[in-house]
């Protein structure tokens, strides 16, 4: 099969097309044949070494965590999926990746794709999708009268929180630039703070929840708008932990655990129209296709998700 991998860590100029096999289901996996991955920031991370030492991979890596096809081949022992179905999933961070044109998947990551969503619309959800409910929910507990504040509403994880906070009655606030106003707006935020224009730390106050996409001095900043009892979700760095005793916040750095159950809700609701996605730009799988879809990544001011498509 084609895939795009890196051999050694570096620059974009390491990401190079390779035949490589095709994978093999074990009991409790499927294969899926690839119709649409997206890129996201662990992917240019990863590549360049950052996260060596988290993720001890051998090379050849495939890069990419998001996938979005049809089942291909089925292991012995699954159980709720077949050949042809139509499904989308956060896979295990492995150095078997989705820049290719099958991947391996766990059975229970596996969600199946409504039939009034495409395969690139899927491919946008899994990895920030999951990260924005596992912060708002498990983490957060953001319920119904909570007010929230989304860093980075116009990025992937942004703009699957604002929608998915907003589903739940919470009154959502978010940053983003004057070009994204209108955009944040539609997404369903109750107010935008111009950061060209406006200090968020100036303009909100007794905020039950913020979720941090940025870190640094965003980050320190955040905690001037909680109030006492508040939740801080970060999943740019650890929050300072003692900060976070000395004002009464629950912080932590969150790290997505992939969840079928999780993406199965997200699909739902898809399906009804509660939750759309915004992709911002689309490449091929090409060694030159994922190296423009790189430099846009890292550009940090992609809107919306980078969609691969097979």
């Amino acid at each position: 099969m084609k895939a795009i991998v890196i051999n050694q860590y570096g620059g974009k100029d390491q990401l190079k097309e390779k035949e490589m096999d095709k994978p093999v289901p074990g009991d409790k996996q499927v294969v899926v044949k690839l119709h649409a991955t997206s890129i996201n920031p662990i992917d240019w991370k990863l590549r360049e070494g950052y996260l060596k030492e988290m993720l001890t991979f051998d090379f050849p890596i495939i890069l990419g965590w998001d996938a979005a096809g049809v089942i291909d081949e089925v292991g012995e022992d699954v159980q709720d999926f077949q050949v042809g179905d139509k499904v989308f999933a956060r896979p295990d961070t492995t150095n078997r990746g989705t820049y290719a044109e099958y991947t391996a998947v766990d059975e229970h990551l596996l969600a199946k794709i409504p039939d009034n969503i495409g395969y690139e619309e899927a491919a946008v959800v899994p990895l920030t999708g999951l990260t924005a409910y596992q912060c708002l929910f498990e983490f957060g507990r953001v319920k119904e009268g909570d007010k929230v504040l989304i860093h980075a509403g116009a990025g992937g994880v942004g703009m699957f929180a604002i929608q998915l906070a907003k589903h739940a009655g919470a009154f959502v606030a978010t940053t983003g630039s004057t070009k994204n106003i209108e955009f944040l707006y539609s997404l369903g935020a109750d107010e935008v703070i111009d950061y060209t224009k406006q200090d968020f730390d100036k303009e909100l106050t007794d905020y039950d929840f913020v979720l941090d996409a940025l870190g640094g001095e965003v980050l320190e900043r955040s905690f001037s708008v909680l109030k006492s009892g508040g939740t801080l979700a970060s999943i740019a760095s650890k929050p300072d932990e003692e900060k976070s005793k000395e004002k009464n916040i629950t912080s932590d750095f969150i790290w997505l655990i992939p969840k079928g159950e999780n993406l199965k809700k997200l699909a739902d609701l898809m399906e009804q129209g509660q939750l759309r996605v915004t992709i911002g730009h689309q490449f091929p799988l090409t060694e030159e296709g994922i190296k423009q879809a790189h430099e846009v990544s890292e550009s940090h001011h992609a809107k919306g998700k980078i969609v691969i498509t097979m």
